[in-house]
């Protein structure tokens, strides 16, 4: 079994401050030298976005503004540590939305300045990959892991801890974007995927029909903008009454197109493959269904499975200390140097020293 937190780092011994600021959830989190949560502080801003019905990218980044400090400071004092007693500083630099990951990276940035501290700069899906070793630390390498989120929708082959490839991925939206179009074309609130989830366990899927986008095809991409024109079109044929009527079960079938679609290529993945493990990651990773078909079916099909806990499966600074235990360590003042990148390739180079850097 691969050891799922290779001692990689060769200075900065000591506990990880992460910082977490790629979309509208900052977040601050403390780990120790062996792996443990020694606190996790998130600050929503669902209130926020509410009523907008999503994320305004320069409403988020003013909150970031005003939060980031703060829960950095909750955090430490949650783990009774001083900026001080750390070792590093870790930060998430990409993919998200611009103006968020700079806050936080320039946190993070002045942290590790003022205290002479090194940084490891880290990238948002290796935080969500690190999620399921946090979740379960003995987990066996290698697994595919299907990372399923408002802006993402991946299946990734995890060979080690630090190492990946790209198996496929959404051609569209993302598998959480469609699950928001879906709840705000039923007249949900916010956030969407989580009020659509709550609906579908009211209903029963089996009077309507979606269709399963690349449901056909022999590859391990998926396709969501058909389903969420499906429930346009059906919704556009009702009246009022017939919408009020039928929509928990119009919830149902929707959520079971979305949930079919990616827990078929994950199995497929996972056979093609032939790992021992399979796992799943992002903010969809909370979809009630989504937990109970892929802990039934991929452990009838003989992986072992792993969810995160809630707390882990939506953005947060935990999974990015638990990916900074094997990210590239830069040294005072190297990091001084380093940019966050809106768009970033899961195998960039993130020292941005290196000739082959990615940021």
């Amino acid at each position: 079994m691969a050891d799922p937190n290779p001692a990689v780092l060769t200075a900065g011994e000591g506990p990880i401050l992460a910082v977490e600021t790629s979309c509208d959830d900052t977040s601050a989190a403390v780990m120790d030298e062996s792996g443990s949560v020694l606190a996790s502080v998130v600050h929503s801003q669902d209130v926020i976005h509410e009523k907008y019905g999503g994320v305004v990218p320069e409403v988020a980044s003013r909150a970031h503004v005003e939060r980031a400090t703060v829960v950095v400071r909750e955090a430490l004092a949650e783990a009774e540590l001083r900026p001080q007693d750390l070792g590093r500083v870790a930060v998430t630099v990409g993919p998200g939305l611009i103006g968020a990951l700079l806050i936080g990276l320039n946190t993070a940035k002045a942290i590790a300045w003022a205290h002479r501290l090194p940084l490891v700069p880290v990238h948002h899906l290796h935080g969500h990959l690190a999620a399921v070793w946090l979740t379960e630390p003995q987990v066996a390498f290698p697994m595919v892991t299907l990372i399923a989120s408002g802006g993402h929708t991946s299946l990734i082959l995890v060979e080690d801890s630090r190492t990946f490839r790209l198996l496929g991925q959404t051609l569209d939206d993302a598998a959480g974007e469609a699950m928001d179009k879906g709840a705000r074309l039923l007249g949900l609130g916010y956030p969407g995927g989580r009020e659509l989830d709550a609906l579908a366990e009211q209903g029963e899927p089996g009077g309507f029909q979606f269709p399963i986008g690349l449901a056909r095809k022999g590859n391990l991409d998926f396709s969501f903008s058909g389903v969420k024109t499906a429930m346009y079109y059906l919704l556009r044929e009702m009246d009022e009454a017939e919408r009020r009527a039928n929509r928990a079960d119009i919830a149902a079938a929707y959520r079971e197109a979305v949930v079919e679609a990616l827990i078929s290529k994950l199995l497929q993945a996972g056979q093609l493959t032939g790992v021992p493990t399979l796992a799943v990651a992002g903010g969809v990773a909370a979809n009630s269904l989504l937990r109970r078909r892929l802990e039934h079916e991929g452990t009838t099909a003989g992986f072992e499975v792993v969810i995160p806990r809630l707390s882990y499966c939506t953005d947060n600074a935990a999974m990015i200390a638990a990916a900074a235990r094997s990210g590239p360590l830069l040294p005072f003042p190297a990091y001084l140097a380093l940019e966050a990148a809106a768009s970033l390739a899961l195998d960039a180079d993130l020292n941005p020293n290196s000739e082959k850097a990615g940021l």
